[in-house]
């Protein structure tokens, strides 16, 4: 049978500036309150979150996660997102308000550091009722406390690592959810789904190299 072709309908005032590499459309997706995530726009600028076509927007930074910010997210966001909410410098009660926080406004869940202690992991699960994330840095990361405590969703961010650490948890873990970053290339996002992610992290150019290529066309035309 042959493939009936997916009919496209934009606009020059609402066409998606910023589009996902088609080969993350061949992740499985991970199918969380009922929508199917295939890919995560990682960014906290509300222009290119307000003016992608992810499925949905992860939120971590590199700074004290702060509420007003995650607010500011969720509100403008036209997909679900996923909140940075500490466990590294930022951990404790802090880190739990900022998660209670995020779901109260409306997250679909929230993402912690690597360096998260398990106690805080078990103590924010209790509290909540959205997935928790934990970000995976290194394959001696050792999976099966986290699951126990209370994780939900691995985060994989292993750098040129990462397609070898979601082959490792997906061995152990035939059918644990995983997040992971795709990389710079096709080749690179294959190779990570190939390995085991479900669904894939894209970070997309900043403003300021989308305005450079804007105005190189502006000025072509003078």
């Amino acid at each position: 049978m042959n493939k009936i072709p997916i009919p496209i309908i934009e606009s020059a005032l609402r066409k998606k500036p910023i589009k996902m590499p088609e080969e993350i459309y061949n992740a499985s997706g991970i199918n969380i309150f009922g929508k199917r995530l295939k890919s995560l726009v990682f960014s906290t600028d509300l222009a290119i979150i307000k003016n992608n076509n992810a499925d949905g927007v992860i939120a971590v930074y590199p700074f004290t996660p702060q509420i007003a910010i995650n607010q500011a997210i969720i509100e403008i966001s036209p997909t679900p997102v996923f909140c940075g909410v500490g466990g590294g410098i930022t951990s404790g009660q802090r880190s739990i308000d900022i998660a209670i926080n995020a779901e109260l406004n409306g997250a679909y869940g929230v993402v912690l550091n690597a360096p998260t202690p398990n106690s805080l992991i078990s103590e924010m699960k209790e509290r909540l009722d959205i997935p928790i994330v934990i970000t995976v840095v290194s394959e001696k990361e050792d999976f099966e406390s986290r699951i126990k405590a209370g994780v939900s969703i691995f985060n994989v961010s292993g750098g040129s690592n990462t397609a070898s650490i979601v082959h490792n948890i997906r061995k152990r873990h035939p059918d644990f959810p995983i997040i992971a970053t795709g990389g710079p290339t096709p080749e690179s996002i294959l190779s990570t789904i190939e390995a085991g992610a479900n669904l894939i992290t894209y970070t997309p150019p900043t403003t300021g190299e989308l305005f450079s290529a804007i105005m190189d066309e502006y000025r072509g035309k003078l």
